[in-house]
């Protein structure tokens, strides 16, 4: 298939995302509005969607591995496109994250993600969202559910080093929760910006959990050694040896 053909699809395919995403918050609205396991249901029906979409589309698919948490656990992961946030949140029953501030305001992916108990956090100022999110959750307020998170705060280029922040050890430690990695190649498929996709398989894998008890730099040093050797495995398997 020539690039040119493939890009064309990978647009038709980007667009008819935002349509998806519109017809299917304007569908569920109601049940979303009555109850957090509405919005939720909406959320897993978009990202069946999509999984659907992109493999007849633009002959991306996608594919996991590992055992992904039921219980109340973080999920600390590689972030590398908005497919990695898809992927994840579909394979957990009650995900939620911690996401920029600035898109509760953005039109149905703010509200939805607002209702099913994502945690809004201004840029510079993680501290204090991290102890106003730590006062929620002891004081009952914060809903049930995987929180996820990614340590590095940001999207990162597959074969890219970046530093991974301490706010991820300082949940760990505060929230006595056990920490479930996840290593993903989807930038090699999937980029951070463009339109172009790639046909293929994404691999996302759930690693082994850590598990409470461990002091922060020690966690830190084990949660970023698991998940770069995996994404570096998961690089390598699709060809990639950057």
């Amino acid at each position: 298939m020539s690039y040119a053909i493939q890009w064309l699809r990978s647009l038709i395919f980007v667009g008819q995302m935002y349509v998806a995403m519109l017809v299917v918050g304007v569908l569920y609205l109601p049940a979303a509005i009555v109850s957090r396991r509405g919005a939720i249901a909406a959320c897993h029906a978009y990202v069946r969607y999509i999984r659907w979409s992109s493999a007849w589309m633009i002959g991306l698919k996608w594919e996991i591995r590992g055992e992904p948490p039921t219980d109340e656990v973080m999920v600390a992961a590689k972030h590398q496109s908005f497919m990695d946030v898809l992927a994840i949140y579909g394979a957990i029953p009650r995900g939620k994250f911690i996401m920029k501030a600035i898109l509760k305001y953005a039109p149905i992916i703010g509200q939805f993600g607002l209702r099913i108990g994502c945690i809004p956090v201004n840029r510079g100022k993680r501290g204090a969202a991290i102890r106003t999110m730590l006062a929620d959750v002891k004081a009952g307020r914060a809903l049930p559910g995987q929180l996820i998170i990614y340590p590095q705060g940001t999207r990162i280029a597959p074969g890219v080093k970046a530093k991974y922040k301490i706010g991820t050890g300082l949940l760990y430690r505060e929230l006595g929760q056990p920490v479930v990695p996840v290593a993903t190649n989807a930038g090699l498929y999937w980029p951070k910006r463009g339109i172009y996709r790639t046909p293929g398989t994404v691999i996302f894998e759930f690693l082994p959990r850590i598990e409470t008890g461990m002091e922060v730099p020690e966690f830190m040093h084990q949660l970023e050694t698991d998940i770069e050797a995996a994404c570096d495995r998961l690089n390598a398997e699709a060809g990639f040896h950057g």
